[in-house]
C-alpha cells in the first residue's frame, strides 16, 4: 500500500517494493540474505516477513520511500501500533510542506499542506486556537457522493462562526471542501489511521468530526478514539452498535422495533442455510460498505453461490448480511438531528425529524438513486406516527449527538427498520434545502456543544409544498450498460423539483434531470408477467391523457382484454419494424419497461439503452410510470410557474 497507489495485492506490493528498494532497503536485504536478490517478487515478500528487522536508519528509508506503517508491519510480522510506537520513540514523524499555489511567482499564503519524510523544515504555523479536524469523503467515486462534501463544508462554516479553527483533511482536490476559502487549514492526505493521527497530533486538535464524510472516515472512528482522538458528536461505540448487525438487532429487540427477518454468513454454506430459512428473494450485502457496493437482491441458490464466490470476501470480522427482501414495499428515508448524548438522562435531550422522504421506486433501490418525495405522499398518518416514534426511540437509545439517518420499509401498516446510520446521509442537503434549515450546520454546532434549544430548532418542519428529488445517471457515457436500478448506487448527481402540486413538482424534477415528460404522442409498454395485472391501470392513465398505446403481443393482449386500444408491434426477435426502430425514428415519446426477472433479457437491455441514447424518457417501475402520468396531467391542466427557493420558504 504505497502512499500514492494504495495497492492491496501482495504480489503487486512486493513488485513495487523490489523496484523501489534498489535505492535503499533492497541493498540492506541483499546483505542480510543473498536469496533476496535472486528471488521472485512474490518470494521476496515471504523472505521479507522473516528477515526484515529494521533499525532506525532502515525505518527512515522505508518511510521516505512511501511505505505506510501498515505495510511495514505486514512485512516485519508486527502490528501497526508497534511500528507507530517505534517511529515515535526514535522521533520519526512527518513534516508538512506548504503547496506553492502561486508557482513561485509570489509568496504563497494559502494553507494547503502535504506530508513528507524528506529532511526539511515543517511549514505549518502553529497557534493556540481551539481546533476541530473535519474528515472529508476521500477520492471521488460513485457511492461517495458530493452530498457528504456539502456536510463537511457546512461544518467548517458553522464551527468558524463559533470561534473554532477548522482543519480539513481530504485527498480530493475536486471538491468544495478543499477550496482555499472553506477551512482555515487544508491537508491533502489519505484518510488512513496513520495520516489522520499525524495531523491531529501535529495540530493539537481539540476534537475531530468523522460523521460528515460518509463511510470512509466513519470506519476510522473507533480506531481514532482508541488512539486518543476526541471524536465529537455521536460516540464511536454508538456507531458500532448501528453498524454491527448483532448489536443492532439486540437494540431493536430491546426497543420492540421490528426489522425484516435476517441472518449472518461468513461463508457460502452459512449463506445458503440463512436464505433457506428466510425464503427468496433475499438482500445480501457485505458489512461496512460504501454506496451499497456489492449489495444485491438474489432469487435462487445458484445466484447466491455466485455472489458468495465472486462478489465478496466473507470472514468472521466482515460477515455478509442476509435480509429477507420485502417485495412491493415502500421505502422511507428519515433524517433526524439530536443532542441527546449531551445529557446524562437521554429523555432531557431533543430529537427533531428534519425530513421524511418517501421513495417513488420500490424498496431495494439505493437511496442515492431513488426518486423521493418530501413530505410522504401515500403514507397514512398511523404509519407516519409509527416512523416518528421509532426514530425518536433509536436516537435516544444511541445517544445521538448530531445527525442520524434511518431507512424504513413499509408494507401496509407494518413498518420495518432496514438500517440506521448515526451520521450525515446523502439526503441531508436535499432535506435542508426543502425545509429551509441547514441541518449540517446545526448538527456541527450541536457536536461542538450547543443544544438544539439554544439553536432554536426544536420542532419538525412539514412543508406546505412538495419537494421531489430525482437522481442523475451517467448511462449515456457507458454504452451497453443496463439502466435498471438496484441496491448498489450508480447515480452521479441529483436535482430538485418544488411546487404546491405534486404532479408539477415531479415534472419539474424530470426537466431538471434532462428527461422532460412528453405532453402527447406514443407510449410503448412492455412489462414482466408479475406486473401485467397492474399494467392496464397505468395504461388507462396515459390513454386518458390522449396518448396512443404501443405494445408487444403479451402486454398488448392484457391491455386489449381491459378494453384499451393498442397498436401491436413486433418483438425484437420477431423482426422489424420494432420498438428500436420507433425509438430511433422518434416515433415513441415515452417507454414503460419493467424487468422480466432477476437476470434481464438481452432485448430488454437493448430497449432501455436505446431509450437513453435517443433521449426518450423511460420508466422501469410502474410506480414511476404512475408518477409520470400524474406529472403530465398536472402540466396539461395548469402548466407550471417558477419561484426561487427562498420564496417557498
Amino acid at each position: 500500500m504505497f502512499k500514492g497507489g494504495r495497492q492491496k495485492n501482495n504480489a503487486s506490493l512486493c513488485a513495487r517494493l523490489a523496484k523501489a528498494s534498489r535505492s535503499g532497503i533492497g541493498r540492506e536485504m541483499e546483505r542480510a540474505d543473498p536469496l533476496f536478490s535472486n528471488s521472485t517478487p512474490a518470494a521476496r515478500c515471504g523472505l521479507l516477513s522473516g528477515v526484515l528487522q529494521m533499525n532506525a536508519e532502515q525505518l527512515a528509508k522505508a518511510k521516505a520511500l512511501g511505505f505506510s506503517d501498515r505495510q511495514i508491519a505486514h512485512l516485519t510480522g508486527q502490528s501497526e501500533d508497534a511500528v507507530r510506537a517505534e517511529r515515535k520513540r526514535i522521533g520519526l514523524i512527518p513534516s508538512y510542506r506548504l503547496v506553492d499555489t502561486c508557482a513561485a511567482e509570489f509568496e504563497a499564503y494559502t494553507p494547503y499542506y502535504y506530508s513528507t519524510y524528506d529532511r526539511g523544515d515543517d511549514e505549518v504555523k502553529g497557534n493556540s486556537a481551539r481546533k476541530v479536524m473535519i474528515l472529508g469523503g476521500g477520492p471521488n467515486r460513485i457511492g461517495q457522493g458530493i452530498e457528504f462534501d456539502y456536510c463537511c463544508v457546512h461544518a467548517a462554516f458553522a464551527l468558524k462562526e463559533d470561534g473554532f479553527e477548522t482543519i480539513m483533511v481530504n485527498s480530493n482536490p475536486e471538491t468544495v471542501s478543499t477550496d482555499y476559502d472553506t477551512s482555515d487549514k487544508l491537508f491533502f492526505e489519505p484518510l488512513t489511521l496513520e495520516d489522520v493521527l499525524h495531523i491531529y497530533e501535529r495540530e493539537k486538535c481539540w476534537g475531530a468530526i468523522a460523521q460528515f464524510g460518509g463511510q470512509t472516515p466513519l470506519n476510522l472512528a473507533l480506531a481514532l478514539q482508541k488512539n486518543g482522538v476526541n471524536i465529537i458528536g455521536t460516540s464511536p461505540q454508538s456507531i458500532e452498535i448501528a453498524e454491527d448487525r448483532k448489536l443492532f438487532a439486540a437494540m431493536l429487540n430491546k426497543l420492540n422495533i421490528p426489522q425484516p427477518p435476517n441472518g449472518l454468513a461468513t461463508n457460502e454454506s452459512e449463506a445458503l442455510v440463512a436464505s433457506k430459512r428466510l425464503g427468496y428473494p433475499v438482500l445480501v450485502r457485505p458489512s461496512f460498505v460504501l454506496g451499497g457496493r456489492a449489495m444485491q437482491i438474489v432469487y435462487s441458490d445458484s445466484e447466491l453461490q455466485h455472489y458468495m464466490r465472486f462478489a465478496v470476501e466473507a470472514s468472521p470480522e466482515r460477515p455478509v448480511l442476509v435480509d429477507k427482501f420485502l417485495e412491493d414495499a415502500t421505502e422511507v428515508d428519515v433524517d433526524c438531528i439530536a443532542d441527546v448524548g449531551q445529557f446524562e438522562n437521554p429523555s432531557e435531550g431533543t430529537v427533531v425529524m428534519g425530513g421524511m422522504l418517501e421513495h417513488i421506486e420500490f424498496a431495494g433501490v439505493h437511496s442515492g438513486d431513488a426518486a423521493m418525495v418530501l413530505p410522504p405522499h401515500t403514507l397514512s398518518q398511523k404509519v407516519v406516527q409509527t416512523i416518528r416514534e421509532y426514530s425518536h426511540a433509536m436516537a435516544r437509545e444511541l445517544r445521538v449527538v448530531g445527525l442520524m439517518n434511518v431507512q424504513y420499509a413499509v408494507k401496509g401498516d407494518d413498518v420495518y427498520v432496514l438500517e440506521v446510520n448515526p451520521r450525515a446521509s446523502r439526503t441531508v442537503p436535499f432535506v435542508s434545502k426543502a425545509i429551509g434549515f441547514p441541518l449540517a450546520k446545526l448538527a456541527a454546532k450541536v457536536m461542538a456543544g450547543k443544544t438544539l434549544k439554544e439553536l432554536g430548532f426544536t420542532s419538525e418542519i412539514w412543508p406546505a409544498y412538495w419537494a421531489v428529488k430525482e437522481s442523475v445517471f451517467p448511462f449515456n457515457r457507458f454504452h451497453g450498460q443496463d439502466i435498471l436500478l438496484s441496491p448498489e448506487m450508480r447515480s452521479t448527481g441529483e436535482v430538485m423539483g418544488l411546487d404546491p402540486d405534486l404532479g408539477v413538482a415531479y415534472a419539474k424534477s424530470q426537466m431538471a434531470a434532462n428527461s422532460p415528460l412528453p405532453l402527447g404522442g406514443k407510449v410503448f409498454l412492455s412489462v414482466s408477467d408479475a406486473h401485467k395485472p397492474e399494467v392496464a391501470q397505468v395504461a388507462r392513465l396515459f390513454a386518458g391523457l390522449g396518448f396512443e398505446l404501443v405494445a408487444t403481443s403479451g402486454t398488448a393482449s392484457v391491455l386489449e382484454r381491459s378494453g384499451l386500444k393498442v397498436e401491436r408491434i413486433l418483438k425484437l426477435l420477431e423482426g422489424r419494424p420494432n420498438v428500436i426502430d420507433l425509438l430511433k425514428n422518434k416515433e415513441v415519446q415515452l417507454v414503460i419497461n419493467t424487468p422480466s426477472g432477476a437476470v434481464p433479457r438481452v432485448d430488454e437491455i437493448k430497449i432501455r439503452t436505446t431509450a437513453v441514447y435517443t433521449g426518450t424518457p423511460i420508466m422501469t417501475t410502474l410506480s414511476g410510470a404512475k408518477a409520470a402520468a400524474l406529472g403530465i396531467a398536472a402540466l396539461k391542466k395548469s402548466g407550471y410557474a417558477v419561484k426561487t427557493i427562498q420564496e417557498y420558504h
